[in-house]
């Protein structure tokens, strides 16, 4: 958050992320799950699974990325 380093970006091979005005967001329909942009992510905001970020105390934002495309996590 409030970081926007598209290094993430450049590496997904499916190009499943997204730029808004605040932060990136990662279409959850696209993605392929390959990992590549994990250890790309200079502020360490993106995790291996929504699982693990859940565990981590960021539903939040697990709920804030789905909704940017219309989605809803259950």
């Amino acid at each position: 958050m409030g970081v926007k380093d598209s290094a993430c970006m450049s590496v997904c091979p499916v190009d499943c992320i997204y730029e808004s005005v605040e932060q990136m967001f990662i279409n959850p329909d696209e993605c392929i799950d390959c990992g590549a942009c994990v250890p790309e992510c200079p502020v360490e905001a993106i995790w291996d699974s929504e699982n693990l970020a859940i565990q981590m105390g960021e539903m939040e934002y697990v709920k804030k990325n789905y909704e940017n495309f219309g989605l809803s996590y259950e």
